[in-house]
C-alpha cells in the first residue's frame, strides 16, 4: 500500500477572496502532518518543502485549481542563494514580516522583480522595516488579528501613498475585523472566518538522495554530459515523476508531450533541472528504501530490455515501466496518477490500457515481477515468439545486475 512504501507530504492551503467573495487565490503553508493546525517551522526548509511538494508532488495546477498561490519565502531564497526553479507567473512570493531589510534583501528583491516575479509584504506595520520594500511590492498583506485599528489605519494610509499597491487582510476572524477591512477599502480578504486552511496529502517516493549529490556534481561541471544526466535522472524515480510534473508547469512553455526521460531533460533544460536538484536536496528529509527503489528501477529496466526485441523504443519502454511500476507503489490508478502529465498519448494509453506493442510490453514486465498476476497470453508480446521462459528469465536477471551495479556505483561515487 502507499502508506507502506513512500512518505507523505502535506501542504496546507488557505483561500483569498475579492471584495465579491470570490476565491481568487490561495497561500500555500507548510505542514508537517495531515492534522497539524499550524506550522511548527518556517525555515528555509520549509519553504523548499512546499515548493516542491506544490510543483513537482501534487501538481500546481491540481492543487490551486489554476488560481495564484501565495508562497512564504525566506531570506535565503530572496538573496538568491537557494534558487526558485519556476518563473514568476507561477506564484506571488512572500517577504515574511521577520526578515531582516538590509541592502542585501533589497537588492534580491530589486532582482526578482525584474526577472518577472510578484512580491507581497507580509505582516506589514509601518515603522516595521518593510517600508523601502513598498515601491516593488504588488500586494501588502496587514494583520487584523493582533495589530490595533489606529495601527491598521495607519498601515494602510501608508500603502495608499504608492497606487499599484492592493491590499490583503489577513487574519480575519471576527465580524468586526470583517466589516473594518471592507471600510478601509482592502482589495483582499483571508482568514478563518472566511476560510481556514485545508492540509492537501500525497503519497511522494522516498527520495534517492545519493542520486541528487551525483547529479548536483554532474550539473556542476564545465562540460556537463546529457546521457549521464539522462541516465542519472532515470535512476532516480522520485526524481523522475517530480521532473515530469515539472515540465507541466506553464513556465517551461511545453508545447509538446514527452515519451522519455531524455525528452524530459531536453523540455525542462539543465538550468531548471541544476535548481530543482538544490531544491530537493534542501527539501528532501530520509533517503529511499532500497528495496522500494530498487523494485521500481528493475521493472523499468526489465522493459528496457523486452522491448529490444518487440520494436519499441527502449527509452520508452523504460519510461512506461517506471511509471507504471511508482502506480503500482502507489496503489494509484495510473490514469489518475498520469492526469495532467505532458506525456505522448501513445504511452499513456500503454500504460493505462496495455494496449499495442508497447502495452504488451508493459504488461508482460509487471505480470512477470509480479508471479500472482496473469501473464499476456502467448504472442501478445510481439518478441515473445523468439523470446521463451529462459530467455525472459536471463532479461530479468540482467535487469537486476543492471540496477544493483547502478546502486552500487551511486553508493561508492558519493
Amino acid at each position: 500500500m502507499a502508506s507502506d512504501s513512500g512518505h507523505f507530504v502535506h501542504v496546507a492551503r488557505q483561500p483569498i477572496y475579492d471584495r465579491d467573495g470570490i476565491v481568487v487565490a490561495d497561500e500555500l503553508l507548510f505542514r508537517a502532518r495531515a492534522t497539524a493546525t499550524g506550522a511548527d517551522r518556517s525555515d528555509s526548509f520549509a519553504t523548499a518543502r512546499v515548493l516542491v511538494a506544490a510543483f513537482t508532488e501534487f501538481g500546481l495546477r491540481e492543487l490551486s485549481g489554476g488560481r495564484v498561490c501565495f508562497v512564504n519565502l525566506t531570506r535565503d531564497f530572496l538573496t538568491g542563494r537557494l534558487p526558485l526553479p519556476f518563473d514568476g507567473t507561477q506564484a506571488v512570493l512572500e517577504v515574511l514580516e521577520t526578515t531582516a531589510v538590509d541592502a542585501e534583501v533589497i537588492a534580491g528583491v530589486t532582482a526578482l522583480v525584474e526577472q518577472g516575479y510578484t512580491i507581497a509584504l507580509d505582516d506589514f506595520v509601518l515603522g516595521g522595516g518593510q517600508e523601502p520594500l513598498l515601491p516593488l511590492a504588488t500586494y501588502v498583506k496587514i494583520d487584523m488579528l493582533h495589530a490595533s485599528e489606529p495601527e491598521v489605519r495607519a498601515a494602510v494610509a501608508e500603502c495608499r501613498r504608492h497606487g499599484h499597491l492592493q491590499l490583503v487582510a489577513e487574519r480575519l476572524e471576527t465580524p468586526d475585523a470583517l466589516r473594518l477591512a471592507f471600510t478601509l477599502g482592502f482589495e483582499l480578504f483571508q482568514g478563518d472566518i472566511l476560510g481556514r486552511p485545508h492540509v492537501n496529502s500525497t503519497v511522494t517516493l522516498a527520495p534517492a538522495r545519493l542520486t541528487r549529490l551525483r547529479m548536483l556534481h554532474t550539473l556542476s561541471t564545465d562540460d556537463v554530459d546529457m546521457d549521464e544526466v539522462v541516465d542519472l535522472v532515470g535512476q532516480d524515480a522520485a526524481l523522475s515523476l517530480r521532473l515530469l510534473r515539472a515540465t507541466n508547469a506553464a513556465a517551461t512553455g511545453l508545447n509538446r508531450t514527452v515519451s522519455s526521460i531524455r525528452d524530459t531533460v531536453v523540455t525542462l533544460g539543465l538550468n531548471r533541472i541544476r535548481q530543482w536538484v538544490t531544491l530537493m536536496l534542501v527539501a528532501d528529509l530520509t533517503e529511499a528504501d532500497p528495496e522500494q527503489l530498487s523494485g521500481v528501477l528493475v521493472r523499468a529496466r526489465f522493459c528496457q530490455f523486452l522491448a529490444a526485441g518487440a520494436g519499441v523504443s527502449g527509452d520508452v519502454a523504460y519510461m512506461g515501466g517506471l511509471l507504471s511500476a511508482i502506480a503500482d507503489l502507489f496503489d494509484e490508478p495510473a490514469d489518475r496518477m498520469l492526469q495532467d502529465l505532458p506525456l505522448d498519448a501513445t504511452l499513456v494509453d500503454a500504460i493505462t490500457t496495455g494496449r499495442g506493442p508497447l502495452g504488451a510490453v508493459l504488461a508482460t514486465g509487471r505480470a512477470y515481477m509480479a508471479p500472482s498476476a496473469e501473464m499476456p497470453a502467448a504472442g501478445a508480446l510481439p518478441a515473445q515468439a523468439s523470446m521463451d521462459t529462459a530467455d525472459m528469465a536471463m532479461a530479468y536477471l540482467s535487469a537486476v545486475r543492471a540496477t544493483n551495479v547502478t546502486l552500487a556505483e551511486l553508493t561508492a561515487d558519493v
